[in-house]
């Protein structure tokens, strides 16, 4: 649930702090007054795309923060948990800060950790639905009835499978293609590959032998240093002239002399004797390291040879002398592929024929779920819309399905949601039928039925309303409140009817500065209540009957 909401320099909003409780909430203001800023400022929070447009004028960026309460079960509180992303000091709380700034150096952030949009997106998708205007006309399109009929129904894992099956299909095609395009190469260019090989071959670089011929490389054109710089530590630590070990031994003779005048010079004394016994290890080390050095020059010109010959051969084939073990195994699994290509063919092609077969097994599957929720889902929404002052309409979900159609992601089914408002009347292809007005209601009736069951703790309907008036409107204020009662759910609206039925209600009004142009939210009390509804039936001028019928709306709605 959406808890509160902060907003700095975004368009007409200079500075808002707003707090948000459960139930329903309406927020109404005139045109112009900043209705659709706010519904963005929401958006921003949840990943939606950022609009420098936005920024305030004269300001460097603007700035949208988001508190939210989730539910340790919910879908958010495991995608924090699976990103390491959780406040442990407050596992319910999560907060989210969105910046905006010129020249698109936009940040986001999820409980302090900058993320990317595309993060917060993910996340967001688990804590708000926005429909709006938009998504009504969205509601049209065909691809748009079927992820709700598949939403509904909840046909991920169906879905998955047909997608899963759909792809293997594709590669294995397209592994046909290149078989059938390598196999009809040139001639010439088969021999050049086998020349190739055979050089690859002739080369016999085992894997590591790089690194190890390299590391001999080094050691043995330093011969002369090795020797020199090695040969001069161990005399400096052990046998010439004034080696650390004298030189200790010297201390050390020092203090035994001081011990009898005071006994604390006892330990020191032993740990020289210990330092003096390391350096006399390690001088040994160095000589017996040095003693087994293999400083052959001729071993040294063979590894100079094999190493020409490496980077020799990577040069030619233009690729690092490291990756020649990798590119020697892609070259032979080429020509094995070609020398080999019918049977390779065959194989691809029973392959294909299996894909095939499991993709058609997986949309039978699919598309038998999608019709047992298709008349599931139309008798749900047909239920409520005809609650919303459509008592004969009826909205059914056709299903046309192309058994050996191409193999695509969601399947073989046409999905199309047909609509009639009259009886006697064939129901029809809802783009053909729907006015604007029941399109509205249309979709109110599917938000009420799909997106409850998508589990958004919080729905945004952003002047849905548009459309209707009289007692239909009433009648969507009154299932909008119902739906508050299992979701938050927040409403800008222009109808009296609809904003009666708020448990809370939200003024936004444009106000003018020193020439600035400013937006303001706040929450109503019940005499300023009263006076906005009156407003928004009667206007300006809020005569004795316009505050009366607006009273009486909230009496009737049990809002007072």
């Amino acid at each position: 649930m959406l808890k509160a909401l902060t907003i700095h320099n975004l368009a007409v909003i200079d500075t808002l702090d707003l707090e948000w409780g459960p139930g329903f909430s309406v927020l109404t203001g005139e045109t112009g007054a900043g209705k659709s800023i706010l519904i963005d400022a929401i958006g921003l929070a949840i990943g939606t795309r950022a609009d420098t447009g936005l920024i305030r004028n004269g300001a460097e960026r603007a700035e949208v923060s988001a508190e939210f309460e989730i539910d340790p079960g919910s879908p958010a509180a495991a995608w924090l948990r699976d990103n390491a992303l959780t406040d442990t000091d407050q596992p319910t709380t999560l907060l989210i800060r969105r910046i905006i700034a010129h020249g698109g150096r936009g940040r986001a952030f999820i409980n302090g950790t900058p993320v990317a949009t595309t993060q917060l997106r993910e996340l967001g998708e688990h804590l708000i639905e926005i429909f709006g205007q938009a998504e009504s006309q969205t509601l049209l399109r065909a691809d748009i009835q079927r992820e709700l009929l598949d939403a509904y129904g909840g046909h991920t894992a169906a879905l998955d499978a047909v997608a899963q099956a759909a792809a293997t299909v594709a590669q294995t095609a397209r592994d046909i293609d290149d078989l059938r395009h390598a196999a009809g190469r040139d001639p010439a260019q088969l021999e050049f590959l086998r020349f190739q090989l055979h050089e690859l071959d002739a080369l016999k670089l085992g894997e590591g032998e790089l690194e190890q011929i390299e590391a001999d490389h080094r050691r043995l054109s330093s011969a002369g240093r090795l020797l020199a710089d090695g040969g001069q530590a161990q005399e400096r630590l052990y046998g010439g002239d004034n080696s650390l070990y004298d030189q200790l031994s010297a201390i050390q003779g020092l203090l035994e002399n001081l011990q009898t005048l005071h006994p604390a010079f006892g330990p020191v004394i032993e740990t020289l004797a210990s330092a003096q016994a390391q350096i006399q290890d390690a001088a040994d080390t160095i000589r017996q390291i040095l003693d087994r050095l293999d400083l052959d020059p001729q071993r040294l010109a063979e590894v100079e040879a094999r190493l020409q010959a490496i980077h020799d051969l990577a040069r030619k084939h233009r690729i690092r002398a490291d990756a020649l073990p990798a590119h020697h195994a892609a070259l032979r699994a080429q020509l094995d592929t070609l020398e080999h290509a019918s049977e390779r063919l065959s194989e691809l092609q029973r392959a294909h024929a299996a894909a095939l077969r499991q993709y058609r097994q997986a949309t039978e599957m699919l598309s038998t779920a999608r019709r047992q929720a298709a008349q599931r889902f139309g008798e749900e929404v047909t239920a409520v819309v005809r609650t919303l002052g459509m008592p004969h309409a009826l909205l059914s979900v056709a299903i046309d399905t192309d058994p050996q159609g191409p193999a695509r992601a969601h399947g073989n089914d046409e999905v199309r949601f047909d609509f009639t408002a009259n009886p006697g009347q064939p129901a029809r292809s809802l783009a053909k039928v729907a006015s604007g007005g029941e399109l509205s209601r249309i979709s109110l009736a599917i938000a009420v039925v799909g997106l409850r069951r998508r589990g958004a703790p919080t729905m945004i309907f952003d002047e849905i309303d548009a459309g209707i008036s009289g007692a239909v409107a009433e009648i969507v204020g009154q299932r909008l409140r119902a739906l508050g009662a299992e979701r938050q759910v927040l409403c800008v609206t222009h109808l009296a009817q609809v904003a009666a039925q708020g448990h809370r209600h939200y003024g936004i009004r444009k106000r003018v500065r020193n020439g600035q142009t400013f937006t303001q939210v706040e929450p109503l009390t019940e005499p300023q209540r009263i006076e906005e509804l009156a407003r928004m039936q009667g206007g300006a001028e809020l005569s004795d009957a316009a505050l009366e019928h607006a009273r009486d709306l909230l009496q009737r709605a049990g809002t007072v």
